[in-house]
């Protein structure tokens, strides 16, 4: 029973705190941030190495969310003194302090992926044969 009431304080104080919270969400949970921040929290990346390790990416959308990140203060960007001029991305301490999130979501993502994937098959099925 117990269970129960911490989730209701857990929803209540979720919900409470929604309006600082929806913001820095929006920022951190889009569709390439926490794979990009992934690429880079080990070692300090180039662009071209980071759009290579993200399968699926486009230059864009590539380019996009890094200024987003540095914008945020997630990622910091330098540029190279080399020829042709380089650009390196790296995490910041602010970045770097997701990772223990991250890695706690990507190992579920990881252990729950097929249970996610037979739901879906089951309610498309029984959706199918109405």
């Amino acid at each position: 029973m117990d269970e129960y009431t911490d989730f209701e304080d857990l929803s209540h104080r979720a919900l409470c705190n929604m309006p600082q919270v929806r913001p820095v969400l929006d920022k951190i949970a889009d569709k390439w941030t926490i794979m990009i921040l992934t690429v880079i929290c080990p070692k300090p990346s180039r662009f071209n190495e980071i759009k290579r390790r993200l399968d699926g990416i486009t230059h864009k959308a590539l380019a996009d969310a890094l200024k987003r990140l540095e914008r945020n203060g997630l990622v910091t960007r330098t540029v190279l003194p080399t020829q042709p001029v380089g650009v390196e991305y790296a995490i910041t301490p602010l970045g770097h302090s997701l990772r223990e999130p991250f890695e706690a979501l990507c190992s579920w993502a990881a252990a729950n992926g097929e249970k996610i994937e037979d739901a879906m098959q089951r309610y498309d099925n029984a959706r199918n044969h109405r």
